[in-house]
């Protein structure tokens, strides 16, 4: 697992390039044919251990290595920063907030009135907030920061315990981590081919292109995916006036139903469930409609992919401090690998 290092890399939408290098140090003797294409792509093959009796699809695994952020937009003549938001962030998590700021990582607060000064603020958006990053004047802050400079979350990955792990850019550095241990495994008796993706959090862009490159038989979505799991834990199950909590830290992998994006054929989901059962795997079902992943523009792409969404579990993502549990990521990891080596193209056959 390569996760803390990932975690602890800047790679906000549009500019992945510290991810991309972590990444490729870790497949490089581990995949053929590694490339890096036009939009910042990492593609790669892990080819089948040797052709089996039963025809193997070409399985495209995508995990994407951009992180939710913010931009610089202007610079205040106090020598604050204006900024807006890369992705879908919540304007009441940032008053406060730590942040790094640019190629150089300037450290920064993200301000705001006092709320016993102006509690009318509180319902004010993103537009209300500044950076200070310690300058006192737009000059001081010249040559330093400019419009256009990505801002990322100043957070630590750290261990909670012997079992919780918390880190900001989960989503998806875990499905990175996740899918640079696919491919460290193995072998496999079917191709694999693996996409590190670009621009997921704004628009699932890079997805598009790896999928019209690479044509696969089918394609499985490694993601971490929302846990809100702890509004009311005494609640029965299935109390009606509980919120869906989406899925829940320790229950295992989970298996997307449908979302915003996508809606995963039955059969490939029979599938998916049956290996995980016939191994002893947990799994849990995501049926919330809102959100998307990269299957979403996947499964679109050609003349269509069966594509599907494996994930972790994972609280608070899209913030500084998401956490996960060791346990959903060793069994995801589990499930991923079993996927690959019992699919054939018999659960393809739509028809029969």
């Amino acid at each position: 697992m390569i996760l803390k290092e990932l975690s602890e890399a800047v790679g906000v939408s549009g500019d992945e390039a510290a991810v991309r290098q972590i990444i490729l140090q870790h497949i490089d003797e581990h995949a053929e044919d590694i490339r890096i294409d036009a939009m910042g792509n990492i593609t790669a093959l892990k080819r089948a251990v040797k052709p089996g009796r039963r025809p193997r699809p070409r399985v495209l695994l995508a995990a994407h290595m951009d992180e939710v952020g913010f931009m610089v937009t202007g610079i205040d003549g106090d020598g604050s920063l204006r900024f807006t938001a890369i992705g879908g962030i919540d304007d009441r998590i940032l008053p406060a907030l730590r942040v790094r700021v640019g190629e150089e990582g300037i450290p920064g607060v993200i301000l705001w009135t006092p709320i016993h000064k102006n509690r009318d603020q509180a319902t004010r958006g993103i537009s209300s907030l500044r950076i200070d990053i310690g300058a006192s004047s737009k000059d001081e802050v010249a040559g330093k920061v400019k419009p256009g400079d990505r801002i990322a979350f100043d957070s630590a990955y750290m261990e909670l315990g012997s079992e919780t792990l918390r880190g900001k850019a989960f989503d998806d550095r875990v499905g990175c981590s996740l899918l640079v241990d696919v491919l460290q495994g193995g072998p496999y008796p079917c191709d694999v081919l693996a996409a590190f993706t670009v621009q997921e959090e704004i628009g699932l862009r890079g997805a598009k292109v790896a999928a019209q490159t690479l044509k696969p038989d089918v394609a499985i979505a490694l993601e971490g995916t929302t846990a809100n799991d702890i509004l009311n834990p005494t609640a029965e199950p299935d109390d009606p006036t509980v919120p869906n909590p989406t899925c829940k830290l320790g229950d295992g992998p989970v298996l997307t139903v449908m979302d915003a994006s996508l809606i995963v054929n039955p059969r490939l989901l029979g599938f998916l469930r049956a290996v995980a059962d016939s191994h002893s795997i947990p799994t849990q079902l995501k049926t919330s409609p809102g959100g998307g992943t990269d299957a979403g523009a996947i499964h679109r792409a050609g003349a269509g992919v069966p594509s599907a969404v494996i994930s972790v579990p994972c609280r608070y993502i899209h913030s500084p401090a998401a956490l996960l549990r060791r346990s959903d990521y060793a069994h995801t990891l589990a499930l991923i690998q079993a996927v690959l080596r019992d699919l054939t193209m018999d659960v393809l056959d739509f028809d029969s």
